[in-house]
């Protein structure tokens, strides 16, 4: 099994690699930016098939390389039912200032418990929100992929349209906090102190959300 973090474009945006090294097939979680970068590293590891571009919610940072990842790959974009629409929707205002392009529309659409599968490899589903209506995490073997609802001692923004403060604080305590305290957390951006963490130490020290 592949599982590997990148620093993608100028956000500080965490893109995640999953795959399944005996069935040559993979996955990018955000694949933000840097897409030659992304998928010279995924040839390295002998992904050669990227199925799919996994969004873990709708917001132009994390939607704008999804364009020419599906253009180089022809993977499919997979995003949670709730946050489809604005997903192929981002205002010309937004695009232009983070200098990005559109990103096409979804072609799956996930709700909570579903599982996405590469060769042997099954990422769950779950819906969490808070930041955005359709805000997701993954988990896999011990390890949860929070997008911005949960990042290395803060949380997402709740100030958007869409996101709500007591929506993302249950999502944190009702679906994440009650995963075993050893699962490692890879957030969705690289704001913290060390690019990971456990569900352990964010319920004893993340001063925003404390178990």
């Amino acid at each position: 099994m592949v599982v590997e973090q990148y620093e993608v474009g100028s956000f500080s945006i965490f893109s995640y690699l999953i795959g399944d090294e005996n069935s040559q097939e993979g996955l990018f979680i955000d694949p933000a930016d840097d897409t030659k970068r992304l998928l010279a590293e995924a040839s390295g590891h002998g992904l050669n098939k990227i199925r799919y571009i996994v969004n873990t919610h709708s917001h132009v940072d994390h939607i704008m390389g999804n364009a020419e990842m599906t253009k180089q790959t022809g993977a499919k974009i997979i995003i949670h039912e709730a946050d489809a629409p604005a997903l192929a929707r981002t205002p010309p205002d937004l695009l232009e200032m983070f200098g990005a392009t559109a990103s096409p529309p979804a072609d799956i659409l996930v709700k909570e418990g579903d599982v996405i599968q590469v060769g042997h490899v099954k990422l769950s589903v779950m819906h969490t929100p808070g930041h955005s209506v359709g805000g997701i995490s993954l988990y896999l073997d011990g390890m949860v992929f929070t997008g911005d609802t949960l990042f290395v001692g803060s949380v997402g923004r709740t100030d958007f349209a869409g996101s709500s403060w007591d929506t993302l604080e249950a999502s944190i305590r009702k679906k994440l906090y009650i995963l075993p305290g050893k699962t490692v957390v890879f957030p969705g951006h690289n704001y913290g102190s060390t690019p990971t963490s456990t569900i352990q130490h964010e319920r004893r020290h993340n001063p925003f959300v404390r178990g």
